[in-house]
């Protein structure tokens, strides 16, 4: 048996109105009738964990929190004696330090994602360069907001990277870490497993190195196949043309 790795937003939710894209609740209506184990796996940083849960049921995603992985689950055991200075969005920010010790002066800077402005980055550099580590949320190839494409924030961390000579630790998509405990929840090795994401080089390249099968829909980051530079085993419209190729596949 085969089980699935499911990016949410761009993916199951649009990057604007985080409504549910085409076949994607009847996509998990599918995958729950067959028995088929999945787990949704996000680069979440913008709610609690338990909110953003609760936030996908009442749209009308059948899951349970079993099923579900976002990074803020991992830094609460990796960091939580870490003092940090985060990074990111406003909600990112508070979740940081409403949950770990937060310091002007850290042990590390912890980044989520957002449009960064030039005095950022140039506060995130200094305050490497006086010795903190970097860590990373995620490390996605390209941000969506308000239907326009910024860096990622794997472009960013790179980017500091060469500026700085700081390498970096990442506990979201596509680490290694994070994978592993994703296939834990359903027993699976990763050549079990397909991951079906609209990122292709933040998420699906990554994990197909590690054995998995992909799947790229073009619901977010990339909107078309001439965009796509690295080929994954399988380019769909959405999740509603993919679930049509299963039941064909299926004899359906």
């Amino acid at each position: 048996m085969r089980g699935y790795f499911i990016d949410i937003q761009g993916t199951l939710i649009d990057d604007k109105n985080f409504l549910p894209l085409p076949g994607a609740i009847e996509f998990i209506e599918f995958l729950n009738k067959k028995n088929i184990p999945f787990v949704l796996v996000t680069n979440n940083t913008k709610k609690e964990s338990n909110e953003f849960i609760k936030y996908l049921q009442n749209l009308g995603f059948k899951f349970d929190e079993n099923q579900y992985i976002d990074p803020l689950m991992i830094i609460k055991k990796e960091l939580k004696n870490v003092t940090l200075k985060p990074y990111g969005n406003e909600k990112f920010v508070e979740i940081i330090k409403n949950n770990f010790k937060t310091s002007q002066n850290p042990e590390a800077v912890i980044l989520g994602i957002k449009v960064y402005s030039p005095e950022e980055i140039s506060e995130i550099i200094e305050t490497l360069l006086k010795g903190a580590k970097l860590y990373g949320m995620h490390k996605t190839s390209l941000y969506v907001k308000n239907d326009k494409r910024y860096p990622g924030l794997g472009a960013i961390l790179e980017m500091l990277k060469f500026a700085t000579g700081k390498d970096y630790q990442v506990f979201g998509k596509p680490s290694k870490k994070f994978f592993l405990e994703a296939s834990k929840k359903i027993g699976l090795n990763f050549d079990k497993i397909t991951i079906i994401s609209d990122d292709l080089h933040g998420d699906l390249i990554p994990a197909k190195e590690l054995g998995m099968k992909s799947v790229l829909v073009l619901t977010g980051k990339i909107k078309s196949k001439k965009e796509i530079s690295a080929n994954p085993d399988l380019i769909v419209k959405d999740l509603k043309e993919y679930m049509e190729i299963l039941g064909r596949e299926n004899g359906e």
